[in-house]
């Protein structure tokens, strides 16, 4: 399953790194492409994953914000 993302406040390839790193720790997750350009993300994994989890992943990597796309 897919799910796409809304992230703001990302600035540089650095920013993308953080977040990429942050959401793959969360249990259940297969893979996480972060867009700079488009400032989005897809997750993916075989179950949904909370919301809450990604909110919180998202702000441990740094001052950004998060919404479902």
């Amino acid at each position: 399953m897919e799910n796409t993302y809304s992230v703001q406040g990302m600035t540089c390839n650095h920013c993308v790194h953080a977040v990429t790193e942050e959401v793959s720790a969360i249990p259940g997750v297969d893979s996480v492409q972060v867009s700079l350009e488009k400032s989005s993300m897809v997750v993916t994994s075989p179950h949904p994953i909370d919301f809450e989890a990604i909110r919180a992943a998202v702000s441990e990597a740094g001052e950004y914000t998060v919404q479902s796309a």
